[in-house]
């Protein structure tokens, strides 16, 4: 969840490893009202909007070296899933987090609403916008 919403795995590590750090630390405020994995979702999204907000300006694309690609990846999959990052990228901080928790974490509706501290009505707002916005930046991929 946190490398979709960072889309950096230096920026999703640190983010995790500060969560657990959190967590451990106030594991005795932990309530059972919630399930323990939404309340660690809730410490790491956290953790990564701290992250998008103190992040610096964008860096010009020719000054980035290339990323690694995987040998066994087909090179249309492996452009498909770099379309998909960089189009998560474009979207708001909170639509992408909703989205990564719904389409890739699987997460109940009610269960991303606690995570997120809203209601599932915002939830649901977020996603149709995220979806749309998806649709749009990847309709030359259909």
């Amino acid at each position: 969840m946190a490398l979709h919403t960072l889309g950096n795995l230096q920026d999703a590590e640190e983010a995790v490893q500060d969560a657990f750090i959190s967590a451990w630390r106030r594991l005795p405020e932990f309530r059972h009202a919630c399930a323990f994995s939404t309340w660690m979702y809730r410490i790491t999204v956290n953790r990564c909007l701290n992250c998008l907000r103190r992040r610096p300006a964008p860096v010009p694309l020719n000054t980035v070296a290339e990323p690694a690609v995987d040998a066994s990846a087909s090179p249309a999959k492996v452009a498909e899933e770099d379309a998909l990052a960089e189009a998560l990228g474009h979207l708001e901080p909170h639509q992408r987090i909703c989205w990564v928790l719904r389409e890739l974490q699987g997460l109940s509706y009610e269960q991303i609403a606690h995570v997120t501290g809203t209601s599932e009505q915002t939830v649901r707002g977020r996603l149709f916008r995220a979806r749309r916005s998806l649709k749009e930046m990847m309709a030359s991929w259909r």
